[in-house]
């Protein structure tokens, strides 16, 4: 072939690339409906706890996970998504803001302090719903704490984690008594009192009822109905406690891993030098019968194979979600986003938990499937993160887009994944250091300025490489300082 003609083709592909994404947002941002138009789509937000991507769909295909593969087909996966912060709390606050926001798991009840006091505080993402006409109504775990209430035992009225979000917000406590008793359940109405005494893991025989997600999902399920018979777009979210530790799941999920062989752990070495290491102090405050899984292989394989089976069963839940959402004919209406809090060390870097700076801690799973979207059963490797969420799920459902998200909406990727060559970052923090992931780097600086860069073409996040690669430090900072400024800047030039 010519060079004029390899020329000619390459323009001609890439005119009908542009043509295609510029045809199908066009179609998605039509002009905007009524508030309370039945044409609306409706939102399914499914929050799964401690989710790492080790999931069939995305290649842990020991892993059965049917009903998220089954979502996966019709969806785009996203394989690079990154959370804003490694606890379970300071991740939903920027899942349910669109913004950076503090470290800790309370930083959804400091916002609501902000609002008490009478501070100027943006809408969350079911808030910004709620004034465009949806109803908003949130089932388990969304928020830090399920039911969305503080307290001793999180249900005290009087102390709401997210004011002028909800317009109903449940957790049925069932034997668990209580939400803190949901949250930290094991089988048949155990509660954590002293976790040196609750078993890591658990299988017990019995149906899904018995672990604390079997008497969440019915009331989700209860909320459908409701939603469907009333016929006004909704904003459902549904927070899946599973696979948060401990790990119980019914005995019928654990039973299809008790003799799989368990691919070898990655880098099951502690890193040499600072970085955000811990000792697994959570992991290791439960009964572990005398046992590490860092030096016992055995005990390792058994305690991987006890989270894979609450994976399975967290699925089963998901399941039900789409199923009820099929049969109340809700399903070609919805849009339905999978997305886990932060992920989870299974003895990577010789950990076993969250609360690091590392890949395992901030790697999440992302699906979003969106009914008028042409492509499906797309992979997208762009970089994006948890804060992107709010402004793509506007777009989606032809709502404005606030100034004050600290994201960038997906919905150009949604419709031709990884059809743009701009770099994209993802940036998250804990309260000593902070993170920047490019599509090869991520940094790490710390609050003594001590910096850790990884190659992850490279050896990855096993070797620190930031002595000899000072410009690409400075680079990836001054990016860092600038994505942790626009928020804020945004937001106060209103």
């Amino acid at each position: 072939m010519m060079p004029i003609e390899r020329n000619l083709l390459r323009f001609s592909t890439l005119f009908v690339a542009v043509s295609t994404l510029l045809l199908s947002r066009s179609s998605i941002l039509a002009a905007e409906e009524p508030a309370n138009s039945s044409n609306r789509k409706n939102v399914l937000l499914i929050c799964i706890d401690d989710l790492r991507p080790e999931l069939n769909c995305y290649g842990a295909t020991y892993i059965r996970s049917p009903n998220i593969d089954g979502l996966a087909s019709e969806a785009i996966r996203f394989t690079r998504h990154y959370v804003q912060a490694p606890t379970c709390g300071a991740s939903r606050y920027a899942l349910l803001t669109g913004r950076y926001g503090g470290p800790g798991n309370e930083a959804l009840f400091q916002r609501a302090k902000e609002i008490q006091s009478g501070q100027a505080v943006p809408p969350s993402l079911p808030g910004w719903f709620r004034q465009h006409g949806y109803t908003s109504v949130a089932v388990g775990k969304v928020s830090h704490h399920p039911g969305g209430l503080g307290g001793a035992d999180w249900d005290d009225p009087q102390q709401l984690e997210m004011p002028d979000s909800w317009d109903r917000q449940s957790i049925p406590a069932g034997p668990w008594l209580h939400p803190r008793g949901w949250m930290h359940g094991l089988a048949n109405g155990e509660i954590r009192t002293d976790a040196s005494q609750m078993d890591v893991f658990q299988a017990t025989v019995g149906d899904d009822s018995i672990y604390p997600d079997g008497i969440s999902i019915p009331e989700a399920l209860r909320e459908i109905d409701v939603l469907a018979d009333a016929g006004d777009p909704f904003f459902l979210a549904c927070g899946i406690l599973r696979p948060h530790l401990p790990f119980g799941a019914p005995e019928n999920y654990f039973t299809p891993y008790r003799d799989v062989q368990l691919p070898p752990i990655p880098h099951p070495q502690k890193p040499v030098g600072q970085t955000t290491w811990h000792s697994s102090a959570e992991f290791n405050r439960y009964q572990r019968w005398g046992q590490d899984p860092n030096h016992d292989a055995d005990f390792a394989d058994q305690v991987r194979k006890h989270y894979a089976a609450c994976v399975s069963y967290a699925d089963a839940q998901v399941g039900k979600l789409i199923a009820k959402l099929k049969q109340r004919g809700l399903w070609e209406n919805t849009i339905v986003v999978l997305w886990g809090d932060h992920g989870w060390h299974l003895g990577e870097h010789a950990v076993w938990g969250k609360h690091t700076l590392f890949e395992e801690s901030l790697r999440s799973p992302l699906l979003i499937r969106a009914p008028d979207l042409l492509q499906v059963n797309q992979t997208s490797n762009t970089v994006v993160q948890t804060v992107d969420l709010f402004p793509t799920l506007c777009e989606l459902t032809k709502l404005p887009v606030p100034d004050f998200v600290a994201g960038r909406s997906l919905l150009s990727e949604l419709i031709q994944p990884n059809s743009d060559s701009t770099e994209t970052y993802a940036i998250s923090y804990m309260p000593n250091a902070r993170s920047i992931r490019s599509s090869c780097y991520r940094l790490i600086v710390h609050c003594n300025n001590h910096v850790e860069l990884y190659d992850h073409d490279g050896e990855g996040e096993s070797k620190n490489i930031a002595a000899g690669h000072p410009d690409l430090v400075s680079k990836l900072q001054s990016q860092l300082k600038h994505m942790q400024r626009l928020p804020d800047r945004s937001w106060n030039d209103d």
